[in-house]
């Protein structure tokens, strides 16, 4: 089994590499760990910045599902919530929180844990973005002028462990997804559609050069 990075490792790395976005939700990871929490916390993070050039091109409903998940940070900061003690010195038990927090937050730190490898799957061209907000698999050849990190990380990441990551991800992606529609009073089982296609212009934006997506029309690119 290959070892594990260490969370708060990850998020650090990741949040001096680029802004988060709703593929790589950074904030996360570190759920229960307090020094995330109060790190992110400090560099002001939301969980779908995109490109500042497209803000302007955004549409009623996007901006609807992007401030609907920004919002599930906070209930990522309640889930991360320990003991406390008051100003007054008594000892503070944090909330309850319902099922449907709690898997989201189980999510959200899922997609997070996964993301370098994932990024790395993309780089391949062993996965791409979708059309329903979600990772398509396809077949894992190791292109022949892939760098040599590339190369070594496709030696050692076997065919077991490529199907639970693209798996565990694209389930998390799932109760997201839903979490957006169960959170927002205006959106109903029948807005998913078009929830799926927003994440997945999200996640085509913040793909990088290189990588596959699909477009509007169904075709596969390299971008």
């Amino acid at each position: 089994m290959r070892e594990s990075k260490s969370l708060s490792t990850r998020v650090v790395r990741r949040l001096q590499r680029r802004p988060l976005s709703i593929v790589h939700c950074q904030l996360s990871i570190v759920a229960r760990l307090s020094f995330a929490v109060l790190l992110l916390a400090a560099a002001g993070c939301t969980l779908a910045k995109v490109d500042v050039n497209v803000v302007s091109e955004r549409t009623s409903l996007e901006n609807q599902v992007l401030g609907t998940y920004n919002a599930l940070s906070e209930d990522v900061l309640l889930v991360a919530s320990v003991r406390g003690v008051s100003p007054t010195g008594k000892v503070e038990t944090p909330p309850k929180h319902s099922p449907e927090q709690q898997e989201a937050a189980q999510a959200l730190e899922n997609i997070a844990f996964h993301a370098d490898d994932v990024e790395a799957l993309k780089r391949l061209g062993w996965v791409g973005e979708n059309l329903e907000g979600t990772l398509t698999s396809f077949s894992r050849e190791v292109p022949e002028k892939a760098p040599a990190d590339l190369k070594a990380f496709a030696g050692r990441f076997g065919e077991g462990e490529f199907r639970q990551v693209v798996n565990e991800v694209n389930r998390s992606r799932e109760i997201l997804m839903l979490r957006v529609v169960q959170t927002n009073e205006n959106f109903t089982a029948k807005d998913l559609p078009a929830i799926r296609k927003v994440f997945a212009r999200v996640n085509r934006q913040n793909s990088a050069p290189g990588t596959k997506v699909q477009e509007d029309d169904g075709k596969w690119v390299t971008r």
